[in-house]
């Protein structure tokens, strides 16, 4: 192993040579892979959808897609209106414009729905007339007083349109199922043109578009004894998404401020801040070009990866300036009179044989946990591991090449200042009072850490998987309010879709089947598990109930489901041709599939499976064999992500783990050294999710990703440590002597990068957005425990090791 090693150490001594001799060619190259790619970063989309959590193939999608295609889509926005008085005229002529506005301005509307336009059923000589609860205003007392009456009697209107006080009503908007990309064809076109391909389903700019609309109507509109709540989950992925990007992008150029001003105070020289940043700006920029050019959008979780990517990148980027600056130092004080463009050719080279090899073996081992989440069943998580390991591999390109071209054109001098050397000198003691004592006290560190290990595991095990992205917003939060209050007023701000279909056309005409329906309402209103309850469910059965009261006088015990098949089918029928919508919102067109919605409160979706399992259970015993019974809408979703969510991450750790502990072995030489490495790898993990679970930090679809980072950091300052430390003790055969030399090389970059990046990601401890929050504090605090680990916790496990003659043969190395 020591010959192969060196031979490789030695390519990369030869390639710094030939970089510095062919600058120019090198970065005439590299400017061309850049522009290809950075240009690409134009096709770069955005998607915060709930659906963009699973792949296009998964089933539990495939089955939402077939339901938007049939019924359109189930997500809705919701304003929530109180005043002084509900029914009264002033209120209502309030309500009716913002209902008209709303109507005739908002793009992408399929439906809107209130007061204004409500469905009022009624009979007249064996016809059945469907109009509106408010098709005329009410002109006197009297008349508010019916109108009012009518509307709470309607099981329908109740917990969907007006609270069951009547204090609160509600405008309801569907929004359009299809994209309208590329709809704007010629008005006199054939009706019956196909068109080529699947048509797109409503884009995440799109969502956008309309809620920015919606805001701008309620605020035109909101007023004192007219208060305005906007809540559904279109608005709440969109102010996500905005307060996300804002939040990333302030936090962002704060770290890469606070980073430079850290690596300013290091180098006391510009090339020592300009170069890095510049290496890894290029690299993130790279990566979300290349995300463009295969089509990978941003999605929430994948936000992280710019983050991420300026971990590696720095990291890499202070490891070899760190050496290189050192030794074009040492060059000059030994030999002033030599041209400092011969000094910096050698320490070019220099820099690239001591750690060129190591920064290629933290960049491999990131990815290659990184490639572990690729066949993750959560779309984002998936996407993750693809571009975010490719992102890694252009930062190690860009540090091993573009950064030593820049060096060889950019003027630098030998610099030694009284300050830089006096914080030097200073540096040094303290990494070799730390070398001394881990090394000379391995006993008493590793019991400590065997006691903060122990620690850090009871707490990893209260950790509680959970995602409730609104909780996201602080409790003042408008939108969480919103949703607060109309989870509490209106029963439900979230819901379930439950598909029926039956074996034949005309099926749901069975009186069977209808009055199954009709008795799952109150049975599934009936669930209540505390925070997850059933505050309102609409069917085909309501609105057969409803025609059949109308066709009767408007008597109140008729509003039941009639016994008789045939008469079943004529109510419909005549309902479908009273020039009313609504039916094709709840059964297809031959009558074997209809749609039963069951509205609820937005809770943590991981108590969605569970729920669901047994609503279908419910709907299964009651409407017997010949019937199928599935589940769909947001909640669906949820419970499949968090499920799927669950199992990926701990496939992809599992697999992660055992790459990474295969190229450690590989890259140090030996099996037991190896899985002896991989311990100060895996404690910043296990410490950081022992932090989670004391303070009641949620592992959800977004902190579960901060392991990601875990991993490959903690893997980074390992393979620095161990790959110097057997430099050293190959030479001397003394752990103390090793142990100290690589914390005066390696480890001063370790202690750089680690102030760098937990500075950096601390910052977003002041963000808005609890996520954010928690990852900041949670990634910073990942990498100095990684730190620690590597300063303690390896020199001691080493210095127990060389103590029992595990490192006595030299093939270890």
């Amino acid at each position: 192993m020591n010959g192969i090693r060196h031979r490789i150490e030695t390519g990369f001594e030869a390639f710094g040579h030939t970089v510095y001799r062919h600058h120019w060619k090198v970065l005439l190259l590299m400017l061309a892979l850049i522009v290809g790619l950075v240009s690409q970063a134009k096709h770069l989309t955005m998607d915060t959808s709930t659906e963009g959590f699973l792949h296009e193939e998964d089933p539990i999608l495939l089955d939402y897609n077939a339901f938007r295609e049939q019924f359109g889509r189930d997500e809705v926005v919701l304003l929530a209106i109180d005043g002084e008085e509900v029914f009264s005229l002033p209120f209502l002529e309030r309500l009716r414009a913002l209902h008209i506005e709303l109507r005739d301005t908002v793009p992408h509307l399929d439906d809107i729905t209130s007061l204004i336009n409500a469905r009022s059923t009624v009979g007249a000589e064996g016809a059945l007339i469907v109009g509106e609860l408010l098709e005329e205003m009410p002109t006197s007392d009297e008349e508010l007083a019916a109108i009012k009456a009518r509307a709470l009697a309607n099981p329908v209107y109740r917990d969907l349109l007006i609270s069951a006080d009547g204090t609160i009503t509600s405008i309801v908007l569907r929004t359009n199922a299809y994209s309208s990309v590329g709809q704007e064809v010629d008005v006199m076109a054939g009706f019956d043109d196909a068109q080529e391909g699947p048509r797109p389903f409503l884009s995440d700019a799109e969502n956008s578009e309309l809620v920015a609309a919606v805001r701008d109507i309620v605020g035109r509109h909101q007023g004192e004894g007219f208060n305005i709540r906007l809540a559904g989950s279109p608005v709440v992925g969109d102010t996500l998404k905005r307060s996300m990007q804002s939040n990333m992008k302030r936090f962002m150029l704060m770290a890469l401020a606070a980073i430079s001003l850290v690596l300013f105070l290091l180098f006391r020289r510009l090339s020592g801040v300009i170069l890095p940043m510049l290496t890894v700006a290029l690299s993130v920029a790279s990566t979300l070009g290349l995300m463009g050019l295969v089509g990978i959008p941003f999605k929430l979780p994948t936000q992280i990866m710019p983050s991420f990517l300026l971990a590696v990148g720095v990291g890499a980027s202070v490891h070899l300036l760190t050496i290189f600056f050192r030794r074009l130092q040492q060059l000059h004080d030994k030999d002033e009179q030599v041209e400092s463009s011969g000094h910096k050719e050698t320490a070019i080279a220099y820099a690239l044989g001591h750690s060129g090899l190591a920064i290629a073996m933290t960049s491999l081992t990131t990815a290659a946990g990184l490639a572990s989440f690729a066949g993750a069943e959560v779309a984002p998580v998936s996407d993750l591991g693809l571009i975010a390991a490719a992102g890694v591999l252009l930062a190690l390109v860009y540090t091993l090449v573009l950064l030593p071209a820049l060096l060889s054109i950019v003027p630098i001098k030998a610099k030694k200042s009284q300050g830089s050397q006096a914080i030097r000198e200073r540096t040094d003691a303290l990494l070799s009072a730390i070398a001394d004592f881990s090394t000379r006290r391995a006993n008493v560190v590793l019991g400590l850490s065997a006691v903060v290990l122990a620690v850090g595991l009871a707490g990893a095990l209260q950790v509680k998987f959970s995602h409730k992205p609104f909780e996201w917003f602080a409790e003042e939060h408008p939108v969480r309010q919103a949703t607060d209050f109309i989870d509490s007023r209106l029963k439900g701000a979230s819901s379930v879709e439950v598909v029926v279909k039956t074996a034949e056309v005309n099926g749901l005409y069975e009186p069977r089947i209808m009055q199954a329906l009709s008795d799952l309402g109150p049975k599934v209103e009936a669930i209540d598990h505390g925070e997850l309850f059933v505050g309102k469910s609409l069917s085909l059965a309501d609105i057969l109930k409803e025609s059949n009261r109308a066709l009767n006088e408007n008597r109140p015990e008729f509003y039941a489901i009639p016994d008789n098949r045939e008469l079943i089918a004529q109510e419909l029928l005549l309902f479908e041709n009273s020039g009313s919508d609504d039916m094709e919102d709840f059964v297809d067109s031959q009558f074997t599939t209809a749609r039963f919605t069951a509205r609820m409160p937005w809770v943590d979706g991981i108590l969605y499976e569970d729920f669901i399992d047994e609503l279908e259970a419910l709907f299964r015993a009651e409407l017997g064999d010949g019937v199928e019974v599935s589940s769909t809408g947001m909640a669906t979703l949820l419970g499949r992500t968090m499920g799927a969510t669950i199992y990926s991450m701990a496939q992809s750790y599992v697999i992660a783990a055992l790459v990474i502990t295969l190229m450690m072995v590989l890259l140090i030489g030996s099996v037991r050294v190896g899985l002896v490495s991989m311990i100060p790898n895996l404690t910043p993990i296990i410490l950081t999710l022992g932090l989670m679970g004391w303070f009641g930090m949620p592992l959800d679809l977004f902190t579960m990703l901060i392991g990601s980072i875990a991993i490959g950091l903690a893997v980074d300052d390992t393979i620095h440590f161990m790959h110097n430390y057997r430099r050293y003790h190959a030479i001397s055969g003394d752990v103390a002597f090793a142990v100290r030399e690589t914390l005066l090389s390696s480890g001063r970059a370790m202690l750089v990068t680690t102030v760098v990046l937990s500075l950096g990601f601390f910052l977003y401890l002041f963000a808005d957005l609890s996520n954010v929050v928690n990852f900041g504090l949670l990634t910073g605090f990942t990498i100095i425990m990684a730190l620690l680990a590597d300063f303690f916790l390896a020199p001691a496990l080493m210095a127990l090791m060389h103590r029992k003659h595990l490192l006595a043969d030299e093939g270890d190395y």
